[in-house]
């Protein structure tokens, strides 16, 4: 078994409950681990035998194009569509961070993890 974990991709998108954020969108960073049996390209050395982090990353980019109210519900779509793009996947835990929200003070990050 093997955990692959790829930490604080970085996007520029609109979720929020506030029209502000809709409308003008933030920075987010997104870290997604999933384990999978790499007992094959482990042996082979062989990409195809793998699950290809640059394929992850995309199913992850075009999640958070997508804009939603909720991180909690972009946290989900992104682990939801991981899973059903990636049959090999056992388990899939994303953590979904907007950076400098407006919440009145000043505040590094709020996230979610699932």
């Amino acid at each position: 078994m093997a955990t692959i974990t790829i930490q604080n991709m970085q996007f520029y998108a609109h979720h929020g409950c506030f029209e502000q954020e809709q409308r003008v969108g933030t920075h987010f960073t997104v870290s997604l681990t999933f384990t999978y049996d790499a007992k094959q390209p482990i042996l082979s050395d062989n990409i195809e035998d793998a699950i290809s982090y640059l394929e992850v990353y995309q199913v992850v980019k075009k999640e958070m194009q997508q804009p939603s109210h909720l991180i909690e519900h972009v946290a989900w779509r992104i682990k939801q569509a991981v899973k059903e793009q990636f049959n090999a996947i056992e388990s899939v835990q994303v953590k979904v961070c907007k950076l400098n929200p407006p919440l009145g003070g000043q505040v590094e990050q709020v996230s979610v993890e699932l």
